[in-house]
């Protein structure tokens, strides 16, 4: 006991010291009208790491994880006299040299999205379904309902306040409530989707595969770490980036360079450099919504999407009465607080192995200006319910039960309007599942990779109605020859 009493007055003494060099250093800030801690790109290290500093415009370099196992190598043929062997390499646009991966299942991938003038969005889903048996999901088999009906976003309003002349009558007198009166509507806007869609198993040793991981504000590529391990031992090709003022990537002082189309570029470059024909993309918060992006720019390449904690699928648009939308000198003076408010926000438990995870995890360490600038840059008025109505990837929705920024209802509502989306509840963790849960995440994460489509209850239907078809017509025609004896 005695020597536990001593250390907590060195600790205090140690947070007082932190906060009194924070404070010293905004009134610094905002004398001299510079930002303190700018984050510039590091000299790797480790470069066995696979650590890569690319430059995706003139100045503007971001630090990239790129993690390539080294593959078998694959004999395809036989050697005969005189003729060579013909192996499996990797090329270098990554398409594999006679690479037999499973083929995979057709999908059917039909809706009708009409978006009416008084705010409402009807979504008919008229293609295959999906099931999800392998991922053990929480409600089971997330079957889509063949008609979704919701609110945007734009249109809610606050309900009407009652009216104080009007009692209730009593319990006894209580009358059943009409029918809901349906109006005649016009709509205001019709999409239609009719495509077809091949969903595979991806396996860790296919040399077409890729895994694309994309943190959110305040990260790093470093909260992946235990997901960029364990993927890259299976022998998937990972890719983690980190954005633009973060991590080790440069940090322009302009508050354009951190605006939502900003930073979608610089991960559409990325994209664009490391993808191979099949690619896998897993986003955390702020993440998502950049491989969301992406996800409906390159339909043909991404072939499977996971949100974690990612919210609601509406458009973004900053708030105005933000505590971010202080002067940077002033967030400056109050990083401490606004560290110490994320780690009891973003994680379950606030014990010293969650401290531990926060500074391996590099997380919350962005310049005050870098700050300001993501959170009031959140604004894409495309991302709307309709934009992601629109996706025909299946999707993995990870949602942490204890998570504070996220809650349950928005991934529920996500969960709702995607076409073919599966619905993970971690209960032990909360807006950093991937840190606090990593082996969970981990295993589910690599179930989705594996899981293909069973469309053999589809060709089994199929068949059953044809042979019943059948059946009819032949009755038929007997009956007919029947009559036609008499």
């Amino acid at each position: 006991m005695a020597h536990r009493s001593n250390l907590i007055p060195g600790t205090t003494y140690l947070q007082g010291r932190a906060m009194l060099t924070s404070i010293i250093e905004g009134i610094l800030c905002c004398l001299t009208g510079k930002a303190a801690r700018l984050v510039l790109p590091l000299e790797s290290s480790e470069p066995s790491d696979g650590f890569e500093f690319v430059e995706v415009k003139p100045g503007r370099v971001l630090r990239v994880r790129h993690i390539v196992p080294e593959r078998q190598t694959i004999v395809t043929e036989e050697q005969y006299p005189g003729k060579e062997k013909t192996v499996c390499n990797n090329t270098d646009d990554g398409s594999p040299e006679n690479n037999e991966h499973n083929t995979g299942s057709s999908v059917h991938c039909k809706r009708k999205i009409t978006v009416f003038r008084d705010g409402q969005m009807v979504i008919k889903n008229l293609g295959d379904v999906l099931h999800s048996e392998i991922l053990q999901c929480q409600d089971g088999d997330l079957e889509p309902r063949s008609t979704v009906e919701v609110e945007l976003a734009d249109y809610k309003e606050m309900a009407s306040s009652p009216d104080p002349s009007h009692f209730p009558p009593p319990p006894g007198e209580q009358k059943p409530a009409p029918p809901p009166r349906r109006h005649c509507r016009k709509p205001k806007r019709t999409v239609f989707i009719n495509s077809k869609r091949v969903i595979s198993s991806c396996k860790g040793m296919d040399t077409d595969v890729a895994l694309f991981f994309v943190h959110g504000v305040g990260g790093s590529l470093d909260i992946w770490g235990s997901q960029l391990d364990f993927f890259s031992r299976l022998g998937y090709e990972v890719i983690a980036p980190d954005l633009a003022g973060h991590g080790a990537s440069t940090a322009p002082q302009i508050a354009a360079a951190y605006t939502f189309y900003a930073l979608a570029e610089d991960l559409r470059a990325i994209f664009k450099r490391y993808a191979r024909k099949r690619n896998i993309l897993i986003g955390h918060s702020y993440g998502v919504s950049f491989c969301t992006f992406l996800a409906h720019e390159y339909p043909d390449l991404v072939h499977k999407v996971v949100m974690i904690n990612g919210g609601a699928p509406t458009a973004l648009e900053p708030s105005l009465c933000s505590i971010f939308q202080l002067p940077s000198c002033v967030l400056h003076c109050l990083s401490p607080c606004l560290a110490w408010s994320f780690l009891k926000a973003g994680f379950a438990r606030q014990g010293t192995k969650e401290k531990q995870l926060l500074k391996q995890g590099n997380a919350f360490n962005v310049s005050p200006f870098v700050l300001r600038a993501m959170m009031s840059g959140q604004y894409w008025p495309e991302g709307d319910e309709v934009y992601h109505a629109e996706l025909t990837v299946p999707i993995l929705l990870v949602h942490g039960m204890c998570d504070k920024f996220v809650s349950m209802d928005e991934d529920q509502r996500m969960a709702e309007i995607l076409m073919f989306a599966f619905l993970k509840v971690i209960e032990e963790g909360s807006h950093m599942v991937m840190m606090e849960c990593p082996d969970t995440v981990n295993t589910l994460l690599h179930e989705f990779f594996l899981w293909e489509p069973d469309m053999s209850k589809k060709e089994s239907n199929k068949k059953d109605t044809e042979k019943t078809v059948a059946i009819s017509d032949t009755l038929n025609t007997l009956k007919i020859k029947k009559s036609m004896d008499k």
